[in-house]
């Protein structure tokens, strides 16, 4: 029997994996029984495992490859999925450069050699606010062919709206068209990004180390950056301190909900979203067990223990929306003659209309479909999601709580009550000491100034006042000298005034030195924020020239775009600019983070 040694020299810690690719073939003695090719194969595998720690990807010898991250955020998923990104590539034999979108060089972009973009959209299919100025030009005649260029997106969005990833779709397709090499198809994620984000990112390792005879694991992520301790996997269940209606009678029903954080070890700042982990209203889901074809079973809940489906239904699974997935899944087992048509006109609009009022419950009862049993009906449906709410405190002013300000949706459609599932869920089944399950969403993208010298400019209707009241408590506690105003709106002054009585207080001790108020529906002819905007307009500009930040919270697809022109109007009007030199002026407040959105 032949016998030999092989001498194992571990890596110590000055050894990177910047300089690992200069780890030299194990020589394998000569007495050894192998061939020449067998020792040089064996010596070099035993160099690259040596040299690489468990759970890293493995390097070999030579150059290191270049890429460049870009990312667009709204509110710092993209962003959070991106240095994520930029630590894995670090331990292998890349060169690896991470750039926000928002302050990216366009003219370097013919000279990438591999481009990675992550990139959310927002609002109607819009791209973020970061990302505004490079999608339009990448779209426009003005780009220039991008040959010779790598890349690959991933796309991250929320399958309930129409235009699901739009702005990734666009920015993928685009690149293409330009010229552009596509490294790894386009990776789209409805809401959970962990497991596509994982598919996506050891594919384009693959792709972009061919020569590496094994890529690890790239792994699950948690885009919020928590690795142990409450986070979006593992909520802190918060007690309830208050809650309770804003509104003074009326129509509207805000309901303003504190709880504590005590004992979780999570922190916020002004500006973050807390994330509400909601439960759908049982009565609902018994009328939808009562209807299905089967017996009910069980089920396995997200840690695999089994669980009743009606468990399953309050607590794991999405019963308050439809969209264009699940009506195909529905129609493959119903056989509905109606939902093959709308499928096959593949109308964008016909979905949206069809859905609209409508919950799971709807097709259960309309249009049945076969289901073998628990498992297999559990299997169309999405995962109830949690909620972000922007947050309406500081903890200056409130240690160890959090304060959230909620819209209350309640009303009627196709013959049925209907409601918001987190929204009402928040307002109606907290009773009985329930603790609603709660982690911190961090939203580097809106913020207050650092300089807390600087006038601040906020405008937020209906509850999009919450992160401002949030803003001027924590100014306040902070003694930042900037001035405050604060444009705030709803239909009625009567039942509809949020927070009147602090708003007024801080207007009283002079901390907030202009209060606009916008009563839409107290007079003949409807007055929105945006018009005390413009007939504050001369004010408004000359506070912006003097280095004002403006901010904006509330609902984007209608009072965010009219802001936004009104903005345009003023920068015009009392600003002398041409319209291309107001965009192009408010823009360069959107690059110096002096234009900041928290919109939904």
């Amino acid at each position: 029997m032949n016998r030999f040694l092989i001498t194992f020299i571990f890596r110590s810690p000055a050894m990177t994996a910047s300089n690992a690719t200069m780890v030299s073939p194990i020589q394998i003695p000569n007495d050894a029984p192998f061939s020449p090719e067998q020792r040089a194969w064996l010596g070099e595998f035993l160099a690259k495992m040596l040299a690489t720690p468990a759970g890293e990807p493995t390097v070999v010898s030579g150059p290191a490859v270049s890429v460049t991250i870009l990312f667009a955020s709204q509110t710092g998923t993209s962003e959070g999925l991106a240095k994520k990104l930029l630590k894995t590539l670090k331990k292998g034999n890349f060169e690896p450069e991470l750039q926000d979108i928002a302050t990216y060089d366009k003219e370097k972009l013919t000279k990438e050699s591999n481009l990675l973009l992550i990139t959310s959209t927002y609002g109607d299919g819009e791209p973020p606010d970061s990302a505004t100025d490079f999608h339009a030009w990448l779209m426009s005649d003005a780009a220039p062919s991008l040959a010779g260029v790598s890349f690959s997106v991933l796309a991250l969005g929320d399958s309930s709206y129409p235009d699901f990833c739009k702005c990734g779709i666009e920015f993928d397709t685009r690149l293409e068209a330009l010229g552009a090499t596509r490294i790894f198809p386009r990776v789209d994620c409805d809401v959970e990004v962990d497991e596509p984000y994982a598919e996506w990112s050891k594919g384009v390792l693959a792709k972009l180390s061919p020569t590496v005879d094994t890529v690890a694991p790239i792994g699950l992520v948690d885009a919020s950056g928590e690795d142990e301790g409450y986070s979006k996997k593992n909520p802190f269940p918060a007690p309830v301190l208050t809650n309770f209606n804003l509104n003074q009678g009326g129509d509207k029903e805000t309901h303003h909900v504190a709880l504590s954080l005590e004992g979780s070890g999570l922190e916020y700042e002004v500006g973050d979203a807390l994330g509400v982990i909601p439960a759908n209203p049982p009565e609902v889901v018994d009328e939808i067990i009562a209807a299905l074809p089967f017996k009910a079973g069980t089920v396995p809940d997200p840690k695999g223990e089994d669980i009743s489906l009606r468990d399953a239904l309050i607590y794991h699974y999405d019963i308050g929306t439809i969209n264009k997935s699940l009506i195909q899944k529905w129609q493959a087992r119903s056989g509905s003659p109606f939902l093959r048509s709308l499928i096959e006109a593949d109308d964008k609009d016909a979905f949206k209309e069809f859905a609209w009022g409508r919950d799971l419950v709807d097709l259960v009862i309309n249009y049945p479909a076969d289901f073998s049993d628990s498992e297999d009906f559990v299997s169309v449906l999405k995962k109830l999601q949690p909620r972000l709410y922007s947050i309406a405190s500081s903890p200056r002013a409130h240690p160890g709580e959090v304060h959230l300000c909620v819209g209350i949706v309640r009303y009627k459609s196709h013959g049925r009550v209907r409601g918001g599932i987190c929204s009402t869920y928040l307002s109606d089944r907290l009773s009985d000491g329930v603790k609603p399950g709660v982690f911190v969403h961090v939203n580097k993208a809106f913020r207050l100034p650092s300089d807390g010298a600087t006038d601040v400019i906020m405008v937020g209707p209906g509850t999009g006042i919450a992160p401002f009241r949030a803003f001027l408590e924590d100014r306040k506690a902070t003694g930042a000298a900037g001035k405050n105003w604060l444009f705030f709106g709803n239909p009625h002054q009567s039942t509809d005034f949020l927070y009147q009585d602090e708003l007024q207080q801080f207007v009283t001790d002079g901390f907030l030195q202009k209060l606009d108020l916008a009563w839409s529906r107290d007079q003949k002819e409807k007055v929105y924020v945006q018009n005390l905007m413009i007939s504050n307009g001369a004010e408004l500009w000359n506070w912006l020239q003097q280095g004002a930040a403006f901010y904006v919270c509330g609902d984007a697809s209608r009072m965010a775009k009219d802001v936004d022109q009104a903005l345009n109007q003023i920068a015009e009007q009392h600003g002398g600019l041409t319209s291309e030199e107001a965009a192009a002026f408010i823009s360069q407040l959107k690059k110096d983070k002096r234009y900041l959105r928290d919109v939904y």
